[in-house]
């Protein structure tokens, strides 16, 4: 059960504005960067973690909600896919990283996150074509003047601290130049990856590039791009800090392949590791993709040993956990999280007292699909309880507000009206959310998983029915780590007809 909000839960501002100097950083990695492994390195020592690049246009969609159930704050998107998760554990050292090339989008996304976050990063030294096709990443190190742009309304209209990251242009001076316009915005840091945008790991670092950058600005710089020349042992950071005269460390590879090169005690084994990462992966309900290729990361030569291939068979993170010999935490851990989400619904449910507004029964309800099997929704429990009482057909109306297209709708049943004053993200769901509250003002049953069997639906056949699962392999421009979701199964012994009303209004009867 997630319950959405529209208070601010200021996580970051508890802890104060987050310093770039003298740091050892988690860089921004692409489909690496989600919640479990930023828990992991900031366990073993990393005072600052970055979250993957995340694209403003699909974080301008996406609706912040708070998850009760695994105590996160998740900003989903339309298609319900979690693009960003974060909690307290990581309160006041996140870093929010964004792909843009639009100030006034860039500065709608920030301030979406600002209040969850410690920084907002603008990624500029992407090479790949994922974030250069729209002008994002490294195509933003041609045009200093939109750089400029983004970064001064960033600085301008947030609270929080902003940084960029880049990576060096083909001569020092050309890089030195870049740098002290971006210095001018306001930035609190800049990390700067000492490799030019058509360079590959391969390639060796430019440490003395680095060290130009370093010693031209008087904000911390934050050194990249050394995990495979210098840094293999936490020991190694220094070297690489001393060798670039930089504030800060940030490592990618290194940090990848094992995140406890992060740990001043010395790295531990990297199948201790993989089962810690584990642990969080399921604690957090981490999508079972993305936690597979973190694993192959730090598997790196053995990925295509027998154990190899058995985690690459694996489809969800129970599979994964029986691969690893770690079914009892995987057992133990989502029986915690049940029972929560059980407390919780009874807590709701308890709240949930129907009134009346101008002949309209309303309730605080909102349709969370992951409550109910993959075949059952609340709108075909009302369906076919209206027919076992030779009812007509439910008739839903829907209305869509303009400010952030958010839904809602209103189902009429035996000539009474029920709403829930919650706004969904969907059509769809505000009508679930309506057959939810009449349920429950009637107290019938509603399909919800747990819920002693009522028999309702048993009389039609539903085996044909598929519920469409996003696979979410993090192919998409934002890489974004995603989770498993359900699609509506289609209610084919519906019949729907829809009409404007207003502008905004339809009817649908179910």
């Amino acid at each position: 059960m997630m319950k959405t909000t529209t208070k601010k839960m200021m996580m970051a501002n508890t802890v104060g504005r987050l310093c770039f100097s003298q740091k050892n950083i988690l860089a921004p990695m692409v489909r690496v960067g989600t919640l479990p492994m930023r828990l992991l390195a900031l366990d073993y020592g990393a005072d600052i973690v970055y979250c993957e690049e995340l694209i403003d246009i699909k974080m301008a969609q996406c609706e912040r909600v708070e998850n009760d159930v695994l105590q996160t704050i998740d900003f989903v998107a339309l298609d319900e896919r979690v693009m960003f998760r974060t909690c307290s554990k990581e309160n006041g050292r996140v870093v929010f990283q964004m792909g843009t090339a639009d100030p006034e989008r860039a500065l709608a996304v920030a301030k979406l996150v600002e209040n969850d976050v410690a920084a907002v990063d603008v990624n500029m030294g992407c090479p790949k074509e994922y974030s250069t096709k729209g002008g994002m990443g490294s195509a933003l190190l041609s045009d200093p003047e939109k750089i400029e742009a983004i970064l001064t309304t960033l600085v301008k209209g947030i609270s929080k601290p902003v940084t960029c990251k880049i990576r060096i242009l083909s001569t020092i001076e050309d890089t030195v130049n870049l740098v002290k316009r971006i210095e001018k915005t306001g930035v609190a840091a800049i990390a700067v990856h000492g490799r030019m945008k058509d360079e590959r790991q391969r390639h060796p670092v430019h440490c003395d590039y680095i060290q130009a950058v370093a010693q031209s600005v008087s904000i911390p710089v934050i050194a990249n791009g050394g995990s495979s020349d210098i840094v293999k042992a936490f020991e190694d950071i220094e070297t690489f800090r001393a060798s670039t005269g930089a504030s800060s460390v940030m490592l990618a590879r290194a940090a990848m392949w094992n995140p406890s090169v992060f740990r001043q005690q010395g790295a531990l084994s990297v199948d201790q590791v993989m089962q810690e990462y584990i642990t969080y992966a399921v604690r957090y309900d981490n999508n079972p993709f993305n936690t597979k290729y973190c694993l192959c990361q730090m598997l790196r030569d053995r990925v295509e040993s027998p154990f190899g291939k058995r985690l690459h068979a694996a489809q969800t993170n129970q599979e994964i956990c029986e691969v690893f010999g770690m079914t009892e935490i995987f057992n133990k851990t989502t029986a915690e999280l049940e029972s929560r989400r059980a407390s919780l619904q009874a807590s709701e449910d308890l709240s949930e007292t129907p009134e009346l507004e101008d002949d309209v029964v309303i309730m605080p309800v909102r349709f969370e699909r992951r409550d109910y099997p993959p075949q059952i929704t609340p709108k075909m429990f009302l369906l076919e309880w209206s027919r076992k009482e030779k009812l007509e057909q439910p008739l839903y109306e829907t209305e869509q507000r303009s400010q952030d297209r958010g839904f809602q709708s209103t189902v009429i049943v035996a000539d009474k009206k029920y709403r829930s004053t919650l706004w969904e993200k969907s059509k769809k769901f505000a009508e679930q959310a309506a057959a939810l509250v009449c349920l429950r003002t009637l107290g019938l049953p509603e399909g919800r998983i747990g819920e002693e069997h009522s028999g309702l639906v048993n009389k039609r056949k539903r085996d044909d029915r598929k519920s469409t699962a996003a696979d979410n392999d993090d192919d998409d421009e934002s890489a974004a780590p995603k989770r498993h979701t359900h699609t509506l199964p289609q209610e084919e012994e519906v019949t729907c007809r829809t009409k404007v009303v207003n502008g905004v209004c339809g009817q649908t009867a179910h």
